[in-house]
């Protein structure tokens, strides 16, 4: 396994206005490796992973310092290409939001934006999307239905293959198996393993057991900082700080 960052993350602060949420993050996320990032409720992980794509831009308030590299780009600074940036680093939600358009068009709605394409490269896309996320043999004579139609499960799948047809370099999942049950959630985290020969993943996930299983790297949180990170075994089997043991153990949170 290499050690080519995708992210390095220096001195990172966040406020939403008065309200300190991110203080003083150091981490670097390795190129196509699962990091989970764990900790309790209101803890900063999402608004972490909502800094990587620029989310956090989208409310009234929000003032950033420190530091967030991508390929030696700063991407909090004021001159990134915002739509650039998100073109490269998608992301996943906890509840599966395809478009009310057909599986079609989902796909091809963003490789249009991006780019003039024939229909024959459109198809073509749409393909090798689907068959990223194994969807292709369920949905490839269905392919003019609604998404909406689509299970929960099916719907994340949808919406993991939406982001691969416009080929990022890192996928960003918010606890994106928490609408789903135990059958559906193995299947994604599958999923996800085999995404990872492709692509960065960060993952937010309440889920202990879920971090364990299918990260490389883990990071725990609590209160705005980022107390611990390291390979998933280290973290959870003999963690440096008592605080990470504690909240592992079931003793805090």
């Amino acid at each position: 396994m290499d050690n080519i960052s995708a992210i390095e993350i220096s001195g990172l602060d966040l406020w939403y206005g008065d309200f300190h949420a991110l203080k003083n993050i150091r981490a670097g996320f390795r190129e196509r490796i699962i990091t989970a990032i764990i900790g309790p409720s209101g803890c900063g992980k999402s608004t972490l992973l909502r800094v990587l794509n620029r989310m956090n831009d989208l409310v009234e308030g929000v003032r950033m310092s420190g530091h967030v590299l991508m390929k030696q780009e700063d991407i909090i600074g004021e001159a990134v290409d915002v739509t650039g940036l998100r073109k490269k680093v998608g992301m996943v939600f906890q509840r599966p939001n395809p478009f009310p358009l057909s599986i079609y068009e989902n796909i091809v709605f963003g490789p249009r934006i991006h780019a003039n394409m024939r229909r024959h490269e459109l198809d073509d896309i749409v393909e090798k999307s689907l068959r990223s996320v194994l969807l292709w043999e369920e949905l490839k004579d269905k392919l003019n239905r609604s998404a909406l139609d689509l299970s929960l499960e099916q719907k994340q799948r949808l919406c993991i293959a939406r982001l691969t047809a416009v080929k990022p370099d890192i996928l960003l999942m918010d606890e994106p198996c928490s609408t789903l049950d135990p059958q559906s959630t193995q299947r994604i985290e599958e999923l996800m393993r085999e995404l990872k020969k492709d692509y960065t993943i960060i993952i937010v996930t309440h889920n202990m057991q879920q971090a364990a299983r299918i990260s490389d790297e883990t990071g725990f949180m609590l209160l705005g900082e980022l107390i611990e990170f390291g390979p998933t075994e280290h973290v959870f089997t003999s963690p440096d700080d008592r605080r990470t043991e504690d909240y592992i153990t079931g003793r805090y949170g």
